[in-house]
């Protein structure tokens, strides 16, 4: 289950983003100097959708049990929050070109990245922070979308 959402989540993302990386619009916006290559976001969300698929799942079989079914039903309900605001992210900024609002989505998945590993630390104790670098990379993001949203909300 946690690796068919997380396939989704990233073909939605995929598809938001498509060649808008090259478009003229997003040549054109201003960006900070701390603005990676764009060769690093190919190499780094492959990456980190596998740490999210492995570690949800090991978090939800972890959860199996009559005593832990609350436990793994909210863990499910955050996931899918989660991977809605990751592919959220990506069509807020590249397909409705909201950067303002980007930036604000960032911040929400930034704030659900931190949940889902403090969730899935919870059920499966210390192995699951591995997930540790997704809410790390979101806040980033944030960091970053805000950046941007900033430099060019005068456009």
């Amino acid at each position: 289950m946690a690796a068919a959402a997380v396939t989704a989540t990233a073909l939605a993302g995929g598809t938001a983003t498509g060649r808008n990386p090259q478009s003229s619009w997003f040549e054109k916006l201003r960006k900070p100097p701390y603005q990676p290559p764009s060769t690093v976001f190919p190499v780094v969300w492959p990456l980190l959708y596998t740490d999210i698929a492995l570690v949800s799942a090991q978090a939800l079989d972890d959860s199996r049990g009559v005593a832990d079914d609350a436990r793994r039903k909210t863990f499910a309900a955050a996931l899918a929050v989660n991977l809605v605001l990751n592919a959220g992210w990506s069509w807020v900024f590249f397909s409705r070109r909201r950067l303002g609002l980007a930036a604000v989505t960032a911040a929400a998945l930034t704030a659900s990245s931190a949940d889902l590993t403090r969730r899935a630390t919870a059920a499966s104790g210390r192995n699951a922070l591995v997930l540790a670098p997704y809410p790390a990379w979101c806040a980033f993001a944030t960091v970053l979308s805000t950046h941007i949203w900033l430099l060019n909300r005068r456009r």
